[in-house]
């Protein structure tokens, strides 16, 4: 699973989360920066009202905690969500020993990112095509 501080570089990076049911995420800096959640249909929502989008925790007793800002949520893309939003740049995953290392191509140029899980290796090569496009 991407840890906090990967997906904190990439919501700074510009990341944009459009949330769907089955998305991971966590609430740093509120006391539960190790806990993740997931939002479903029964139990944690997005609700879009007029001041702006909130995720609902629904039937929540064991804590205090009724609804968040999307903006103070982090999102925890899935390997296969970080694969999607490469698009066309991806080429290839391949396990290397303990590591992974994604391949991408970018204006004709290929770059090759090495990492402990393949999470991290996609998310690298997500962090190289933000700052390419900005």
């Amino acid at each position: 699973m991407l840890g906090v501080q990967v997906a904190q570089q990439l919501k700074d990076a510009g990341l944009d989360w459009k949330p769907q049911v089955g998305d991971r995420f966590a609430i740093p800096d509120r006391d539960l920066d190790d806990e993740m959640f997931v939002l479903s249909d029964m139990t944690i929502q997005v609700h879009d009202l007029p001041e702006g989008l909130i995720i609902g925790f629904n039937g929540t007793t064991e804590w205090a905690l009724d609804d968040v800002d999307l903006a103070e949520a982090l999102w925890l893309p899935r390997e296969d969500q970080l694969r999607e939003l490469l698009g066309g740049t991806f080429r290839s995953l391949r396990p290397h020993d303990d590591d992974y290392s994604v391949r991408t191509e970018l204006l004709g140029h290929e770059h090759e990112f090495t990492a402990r899980s393949a999470e991290d290796a996609y998310a690298a090569a997500l962090l190289h095509l933000l700052a390419a496009t900005r």
